[in-house]
């Protein structure tokens, strides 16, 4: 039997929703997996983590000229991007919180919509700088999001900082390297 979020399960406790989470490997998807993970943690409730990938030519391309062993390739560059996210926010797994890494072969949208099916499901993703919000992904899962959405702005640095780092040529990585 399958009990659904907010219903009683086989043996009569109640099953919180899943929290799904849409990772890139982007700053602001890295964000966005600190505060799924945060949010899972408080609810009880497991981490969907997902790494939606296409072919970079894309699937109509990709029909007519099928490659297997370049398909296996770009899944398991996403798998490895999944990984790496996770690494770089927790250091490997989150402590306390239980947790799934999908690695979908999907538009990101249809991916997230397809695993967040569940009205008491959070469904979390990132967003970049003000002038870019509404990109596909976002304006998707707006629009077909059966349950909650949180999206997650990546910390700002200081004013200063952002002067200064705008303000740096690729000379200057070289010399702070030596």
């Amino acid at each position: 039997m399958v009990a659904w979020p907010g219903t009683a399960g086989a043996a009569g406790r109640v099953v919180a929703g899943r929290v799904v989470v849409g990772v890139s490997g982007s700053l602001a998807s890295l964000a966005a997996l600190r505060a799924g993970a945060e949010q899972a943690r408080r609810g009880g409730r497991v981490l969907v983590a997902v790494m939606a990938w296409e072919p970079p030519e894309g699937e109509a391309l990709y029909l007519r000229h099928p490659d297997r062993a370049w398909a296996r390739h770009w899944e398991a560059a996403a798998r490895a991007r999944l990984d790496r996210a996770f690494d770089e926010v927790f250091g490997g797994t989150p402590p306390g919180v239980a947790t799934e890494r999908r690695v979908v072969r999907a538009r990101p949208g249809h991916a997230l919509c397809d695993l967040a099916t569940h009205p008491d499901d959070l469904l979390v993703l990132g967003v970049g700088p003000r002038r870019h919000r509404t990109t596909r992904t976002h304006r998707y899962v707006r629009a077909h999001a059966p349950c909650a959405v949180l999206t997650v702005r990546p910390p700002t640095p200081p004013r200063r900082l952002r002067r200064t780092l705008r303000n740096l040529t690729p000379q200057d990585f070289t010399l702070a390297s030596r």
